[in-house]
């Protein structure tokens, strides 16, 4: 039996929401051919996770959100992510659906940087847009939730760095699902021009641990010849928000894309993060932490696929499961014919805190060229005793001890967010999680 899809959202819905946003008419057209594809395509079907029963189609599709003239309006749950003593320059806050704060600086304006939400972008920049809107990273028609997206996109972030431009101060972005009912269907689109560099963070909160809504997340990122692209997110949806996150990256020649991923929802999930080394000599990082707890139910998948010749993949896992939270971990490094000299390297490894508590790590290594290197690792268990002994024969308690364990264990991609008040953020919704 699966969950009732139909959804209340009708062509003449999609005409209409699309003209009120000024859109041009391939993306009105792109949405319509979506919509007519939801349900002829099936749902994903993550490893060993059963989600045709989530809600996907319960919902409010659009809620607009006030304005605000100054960072002190900010609720205090917003003010942790931003730091007091150096404001950052480079911001934008979505609440709900609407913009509600903007900011970059004028250097970057000069220099040619794009940092705005994705309905500006498709009024001033339209070609640009077009030429990388689902194509070259995410198809429209992978599966029902892509079409899904495609049909309903309400939100999200343009971001383009031309060519030869070094981004050295981070662009930040909150997302703030303020409405516990609004569905936030954002599409987050980064792309770096050849010799290009820059610094991503991204923040999503909400707060409906009851009423029931969706996240239907596509991230695409394109690092274009020797571009580089650091990419950080703390997701942090309340208990009430079934979140689909899809994000997914492609770097070309001598091109990196890092990936820091705080995965710290408190609802049923499912996490895709992607990348394609399409080029000779290209590089990703892909880390990612999750802490699970109460009757939670996620699954997580980081994958790199290697293409070109000399790549080169890393994907490091680490959970922390509590209560009677079930995480799926599976990292897939795939060599495909032709990319030779490549290397591919995964680690997973799962923190179990309580007896009811599920994790299952699964690396895996899909291989068709000869001439690579590869390796993978996977752990799943309790708190080490001799570690605990350790620290408590210094005179620490025992909670005192497994917090410290705990957080070493998260510690490889907490300190990689490149934010102090991003990464100070994290570590208290893990403790707020843990304990």
């Amino acid at each position: 039996m699966s969950v009732e899809t139909k959804l209340p959202y009708d062509k003449e819905y999609i005409n209409q929401f699309s003209k009120d946003n000024n859109e041009p008419e391939w993306m009105n057209s792109l949405r319509l051919q979506a919509l007519g594809q939801i349900e002829t395509l099936e749902l994903p079907k993550p490893d060993k996770t059963k989600i045709g029963k989530w809600n996907f189609s319960r919902f409010k599709h659009l809620a607009e959100g006030e304005k605000i003239s100054s960072l002190k309006e900010l609720p205090v749950a917003l003010e942790g992510f931003l730091d007091e003593e150096n404001i950052p320059e480079n911001l934008l806050i979505q609440r709900n659906h609407s913009v509600a704060y903007a900011t970059l600086s004028e250097e970057l304006k000069e220099q040619g940087v794009i940092f705005t939400d994705i309905f500006t972008a498709l009024q001033e920049h339209e070609d640009l847009v077009r030429r990388y809107y689902m194509k070259d990273a995410v198809s429209v028609d992978e599966h029902r939730l892509t079409a899904l997206h495609a049909a309903l996109m309400n939100g999200g972030i343009f971001v383009y760095v031309p060519k030869n431009v070094e981004v050295k101060v981070p662009l930040q972005v909150i997302f703030w699902q303020e409405d516990p009912e609004a569905a936030l269907f954002n599409h987050v689109l980064v792309v770096a021009d050849e010799n290009s560099s820059l610094t991503y963070v991204e923040n999503y909160i909400s707060y409906n641990e009851t009423e029931e809504t969706l996240a239907n997340v596509v991230t695409e990122v394109i690092a274009q010849n020797n571009a580089k692209i650091s990419f950080g997110a703390v997701d942090n949806f309340a208990a009430g928000t079934t979140v689909y996150n899809n994000r997914r990256g492609v770097a070309y020649r001598d091109a990196t894309i890092d990936w820091a991923l705080g995965q710290m929802n408190e609802g049923n999930t499912v996490s895709e993060n992607i990348t394609h080394l399409v080029g000779d000599n290209s590089l990703s990082n892909a880390k990612t932490v999750s802490v699970g707890r109460g009757k939670q139910t996620q699954n997580f998948t980081a994958k790199i696929v290697h293409f070109g010749k000399n790549s080169e993949g890393y994907i490091l896992q680490h959970g922390v499961m509590k209560d009677s939270a079930t995480s799926i971990f599976n990292g897939i490094g795939k060599i495909e014919h032709g990319a030779s000299k490549s290397n591919a390297e995964q680690e997973s490894r799962v923190l179990m805190l309580s007896e009811k508590a599920r994790g299952d790590a699964n690396p895996i290594l899909l291989i068709d060229e000869d001439d690579v290197t590869a390796g993978h690792a996977a752990s799943v268990g309790r708190v080490d005793p001799l570690q605990l002994y350790y620290l408590m024969s210094r005179g620490i308690t025992q909670a005192e001890a497994e917090r410290l364990v705990i957080h070493g264990f998260l510690a490889p991609v907490v300190n990689q967010l490149p934010i102090e008040s991003v990464k100070n953020q994290l570590t208290e919704v893990i403790e707020r999680k843990v304990y």
